[in-house]
């Protein structure tokens, strides 16, 4: 953690306990945001239906969470007209919120999309071609996550290092996908959902990479989101 931020540094307790209070709320949403990924990857690779279902439904919740965080951030910014570091976590806590929510609505595709595939007897093996993928998203999602719990920049940069491959993988996927439905147009209809969730799978480690930024923003003070990869490793690495 940075020497330059502490969020225990106030005078007032109660200060020291809203901020602490707003940052365990996003490491509660990005916990259920994780879990409805995970589900959200069970359900498209076993063709769980009644999974898909919870996940499709259940978004809600992830919005709810979103609402309470912006709101007890107005709270603060209102009351208690925060500056420097502090202004810092509250900006970073919002804008994480955001990319949370936005990573919900990836795995609520998802499970609509799953659905679908099962309404309308679309059966591929392709589903299983995604399970990697998923995979690594998830491995970036926890390793956002996990840096900023640990507030460590270190990790932080290391996690989104590893978002190339993710889009790698994607454009592999696509391209096999595109040859299959060249040679079986029937199947087209069902390997563009497939793809769709693909899509979402790989959207979902770019807003996690997002996370990792603002964890950068947040214990160095610099917005990073224009910077490249190596850009950013050179500075503060």
């Amino acid at each position: 953690m940075d020497d330059n931020l502490h969020l225990n540094q106030h005078t007032s307790q109660k200060y020291n306990e809203e901020l602490e209070d707003i940052r365990s709320r996003v490491l509660e949403m990005g916990g259920l945001v994780e879990a409805q990924c995970r589900k959200a990857l069970k359900a498209l690779v076993k063709s769980d239906i009644d999974l898909a279902e919870e996940v499709a439904t259940s978004d809600y919740k992830v919005n709810d969470m979103e609402v309470a965080i912006n709101a007890r951030c107005t709270d603060i910014l209102a009351l208690r007209q925060p500056a420097a570091s502090d202004l810092r976590v509250v900006v970073s806590i919002i804008r994480m919120a955001a990319d949370l929510e936005r990573i919900g609505d990836e795995a609520e595709k998802i499970g609509r999309l799953v659905k679908s595939l099962e309404k309308g007897r679309d059966r591929t093996t392709f589903r299983s071609e995604t399970k990697h993928l998923g995979k690594s998203a998830l491995s970036i999602l926890n390793g956002a996550l996990d840096a900023f719990a640990r507030m460590d920049v270190a990790a932080a940069i290391a996690t989104a290092a590893k978002d190339p491959e993710i889009d790698d993988e994607f454009e592999a996927l696509t391209r096999l996908s595109i040859t299959h439905m060249m040679e079986e147009p029937a199947s087209v209809k069902s390997l563009l959902k497939v793809n769709w969730c693909a899509r979402a799978l790989e959207r979902i480690g770019d807003h996690a990479v997002n996370i990792c930024e603002e964890v950068v923003y947040l214990v160095k003070g610099s917005d990073v989101r224009h910077l490249s990869l190596s850009e950013i490793q050179e500075r503060y690495l």
